[in-house]
Parts: structure tokens; sequence; C-alpha cells
């Protein structure tokens, strides 16, 4: 199989790229290195073909795509603080990024999965979201969810190119994925917190932490991805893909202190002062996986003590940066 995968010299795209070489697949990579890194592929560099452009470039995306069987399109903008403050930059990266990368697939006619996010569910604090539950989301002036519009327009592009053309396509809501390689540059909650206790420096946490999120590793998800590109039963679908083990951002706060055996304190900081005024933050939000451990026994393995683990290892410096992955099956 060759593949191409947009995006993939960021955190989630590298370790992706890792697992295809493991498993034999040829790889190429299309980025812009904007927030990806070459350091993430450094131990590959020589195993694969990359393009360096964007999903903006139609010339760059074709050039990609070329040649391949497979595209795993994981471009696009980053993070929170990124949507919250790049708004436009952001939503032309989502939609219009998107759109090319569709297009070329039909063209070349590829299977495509396509990285969506948890963030498509809005508002909407469910006790376990399901793949069909209502999107809720608030006023389309609040930038904090045009990151939610943009990839659910995504997710109705790639459904249509399945529905109007064919293209064999998936879409896939991950929930919070935490591993080594992740920075802390978008906000990421995990390695922030990691980084800040390592530094010996206050950690962070956006109001009160009672906010509840399900973290799932790199590790688990990414054999996933593979597994649902190559399955026919797939396509035309969305699948959440996350952990079980649910936390508030409090608790994951006092994991980290204990992991790293750092002794700083933890501080509130009201979310006006990090974000821009009438930002909107979702209580609770749990996945329902029944959907994708049905079709291909997806069950996360990694606990939240081994993830928070990980990735202090990884900022410490004393492991190399790759993971052992899952088959995505259960025990």
């Amino acid at each position: 199989m060759r593949t191409l995968v947009t995006g993939g010299a960021g955190f989630i795209g590298s370790h992706l790229v890792d697992h295809l070489l493991a498993l034999g697949h040829e790889a190429v990579i299309l980025d812009d290195f904007s927030s990806g890194s070459g350091a993430n592929l450094a131990p590959v560099a020589d195993a694969v073909t990359t393009v360096r452009g964007s999903i903006l470039d139609e010339t760059a995306v074709e050039e990609a795509t070329s040649g391949c069987d497979t595209v795993f399109h994981l471009a696009g903008a980053v993070g929170v603080h990124a949507i919250v403050n790049q708004p436009l930059e952001s939503l032309r990266k989502n939609l219009v990024g998107t759109q090319t990368v569709l297009e070329a697939a039909r063209r070349h006619g590829t299977r495509l999965l396509f990285v969506s996010t948890s963030e498509v569910y809005g508002k909407n604090s469910k006790v376990l979201l399901n793949e069909d539950d209502d999107r809720v989301l608030g006023s389309p002036l609040k930038s904090r969810w045009s990151y939610s519009a943009a990839k659910g327009l995504d997710e109705l592009m790639a459904y249509c190119y399945w529905l109007q053309h064919g293209l064999r396509a998936v879409m896939v809501r991950p929930f919070n994925v935490v591993g080594p390689r992740q920075t802390s540059r978008y906000g990421m909650v995990i390695p922030t917190l990691v980084q800040q206790a390592l530094a010996g420096e206050p950690l962070t946490i956006h109001g009160d932490g009672a906010q509840r999120r399900c973290f799932c590793a790199v590790g688990d998800v990414v054999p996933a991805l593979v597994a649902l590109v190559m399955n026919e039963r797939a396509y035309g679908q969305a699948f959440n893909l996350g952990g079980s083990e649910e936390v508030c951002i409090r608790e994951v706060a006092d994991r980290v202190l204990r992991i790293t055996g750092s002794d700083s304190p933890v501080v509130h900081v009201p979310y006006e002062q990090a974000y821009r005024s009438g930002f909107e933050e979702v209580p609770r939000r749990v996945p329902d996986t029944t959907r994708a451990r049905e079709l291909i026994g997806f069950r996360p393995r990694t606990s939240l003590d081994e993830v928070i683990s990980a990735v202090v290892a990884h900022k410490r410096g004393r492991v190399r940066d790759t993971v052992n992955y899952t088959s995505g099956g259960s025990r």
C-alpha cells in the first residue's frame, strides 16, 4: 500500500507514518511544517517521500496524491488557541484545504480517512456521545465554535463524496489523543501540565478544573485508523475513537504532580484571561466507541497514568519518542 499522510510531520501524523512503515507500507508526507516538526520524522526521513506544501496548494496536493492508493487526511488548524486567535486562516485550512484533498482523492480513486474531531459535538454533554448524536453549537459569532463548524462541514463533504462519487471515505472523531511528540504550543492540556511540572512552574488550569474528559494514547488510536480505512464496511461512516477513563482536569493535574514528583502549585486561570471574551467551555465530553469496537475490535489499552508517564519520559528525553502500537483489538 502506498499512502499519503497529510500533516505527516505532526503529532498523530508522524506516529501514523511510523506505524505504516512498520507494517511494510510506503509513505508520502504532505506538510507545510507550520505546526508539524521535522524532528518528528528524523528517524524515518530516508524511508519516506516528503512533499513540502500546504493542503491549500492544489499543485502540491496533486503531486503528493499521485501514485497513492490511500490518503490519511490529518492536516489542518491545530488546537483551540489557534482556532480562537486565527479563525479566518483556520477556516480556510479546514474547509478549502479539505475540499482540495477530497477532490484529489476522487481523481486518483484512492481510499480516504479524514481525521475530524470530538469538537463536532459542541456543547452536547450527554453521558456517552455516539456518532448519531446532535451537534449543539453556540453562536457562529463566537470563534470558539468555528473549528467545530468547519470540521462538521468537512465530514459532510467527505460523506457527499462517498455518496455521489463513490469515494471510499471514512470519518474519525478522536477524543483527546495524547502521547510523545505532542507539543504544549497549542494549549494541549497534558503536555502543558507536564512541561510546567518539570520546569517547577505553577500548573495552570483554565476555569475551576471540573471539566471532564477522556484521554486516549496515540498508540491505541493509530492502528485503528489503518484498520478502519481498510475495512469496506466503514466507508461513508463516522467513528469515535477515545479512552474510557473519565477524569476531571484538576485530577489530571494531581496525577501529573504525582508522576513527575513535582511540588509545583496548581493555579486556576479564568477563561477571560486565557482566551478572548465570550469563550465557552464544554463541561463534559465522553465518547461512546461501540461502533469502532464492533467493527474493528477497538478497545483502548493504555491507562491515563501510562499516557502521562510516556509524555513525562519524552519530555525528560529519557526514552526514544516511539510507542508500541496496539492492534486496536480487544485484550
